[in-house]
């Protein structure tokens, strides 16, 4: 199974581990070194992946993972500007009140 350009590209810049997992699955677990770990050098990112019994796939997985951290981690955010309601907004806002407090203050009980 041949990985894709852009994971094969990211494999030189990784460390890949394979280990034996541990958990449920017997003798197939047990022995073989299926599970892969893929840490990239330069920024220190680590992911596994144990799901397969194959370990090509394994190494599949995680060195996609590394991408999409990498992927994640380059997204620049976009900057929050503060905004203010437009004129008309506050007038409608003041309008309001002034209606509310009309109508509260007519219910009020007649001072004697």
């Amino acid at each position: 199974m041949a990985l894709p350009a852009h994971l094969a590209h990211l494999a030189r810049d990784c460390d890949i581990l394979p280990y034996r997992s541990s958990g449920p699955g017997g003798q197939k677990k047990n022995k073989t070194e299926s599970s892969v770990r893929v840490r990239h050098r330069p920024s220190g990112i680590t992911r596994i992946a144990t799901e397969s019994r194959s370990q090509t796939r394994n190494r599949a997985l995680a060195l996609e993972r590394v991408w999409e951290e990498l992927r994640r981690r380059a997204r620049r955010v976009k900057p929050r500007r503060p905004t203010r309601p437009t004129r008309a907004a506050v007038e409608r806002r003041l309008v309001e009140k002034r209606r509310r407090s009309e109508r509260q203050r007519a219910r009020r009980v007649p001072a004697e």
